[in-house]
């Protein structure tokens, strides 16, 4: 899949390829609802559409948004874009298959940033700030048994998460996949700025997956 990227757009990163390879094994297809929530470039969002599922996009950056499009008209499927926080587009909304890249990287400021390129890595002193927010409203936007599926860095703490989604009412909480590495640049800067410690050289980036209960 090669995909278009506007300038301020953060470009799609391993991440994200290892996400969308998560979502090819979910059971979705035609009848099935997906949301990608901080979708970027789109390749979570046409990932989920190419498998045959009505898929919504939702980002607070317009030109995200403006790429997503763009992409899917490429690619030639169709993905419903929503310009918003998390959940705040598809209020009342539920799906089958939620998916997210969340910004997770930890920064100096204490919140996200209003503006500019950096919504799209920096959430916060201890990189939660989205991912907490997702994890505590996924249930109210999951069908029965349906699945979320969310990455992020061993960094800010994989069973954190995992215990957070238990805690949010989900079931089958578990870390689907694994990578190990060394610093990406953008953990290298925050390390530099003094949001991650000196010592740390590798993180690991996992897939974790949950579901709703059926009933």
């Amino acid at each position: 899949m090669k995909l278009l990227t506007l300038p301020g757009v953060f470009a799609p990163i391993s991440d994200s390829w290892m996400l969308a390879d998560a979502i090819r094994q979910e059971d979705i297809g035609p009848h099935s609802l997906a949301l990608d929530v901080c979708t970027g470039s789109g390749v979570l969002a046409l990932t989920a559409a190419a498998c045959g599922a009505t898929t919504t996009a939702v980002d607070v950056s317009r030109r995200a948004l403006l790429t997503v499009q763009l992409n899917a008209r490429r690619s030639g499927v169709r993905v419903r874009t929503r310009r918003g926080r998390t959940f705040a587009p598809v209020a009342g909304e539920r799906f089958d298959l939620i998916v997210s890249n969340p910004p997770y990287v930890p920064s100096p400021r204490p919140d996200v940033p209003r503006r500019g390129p950096s919504r799209a890595w920096e959430a916060g002193h201890d990189g939660r700030i989205v991912l907490d927010d997702l994890c505590d409203q996924a249930p109210d936007h999951l069908r029965p048994g349906g699945a979320i599926l969310l990455v992020h860095s061993s960094l800010i703490g994989t069973d954190t998460t995992l215990n957070r989604l238990e805690q949010a009412g989900l079931t089958q909480v578990e870390v689907r996949s694994r990578r190990r590495g060394p610093l990406g640049p953008l953990m290298r800067a925050q390390q530099l700025a003094g949001t991650i410690p000196a010592d740390i050289d590798e993180e690991e980036v996992v897939i974790i997956r949950a579901k709703a209960r059926r009933s």
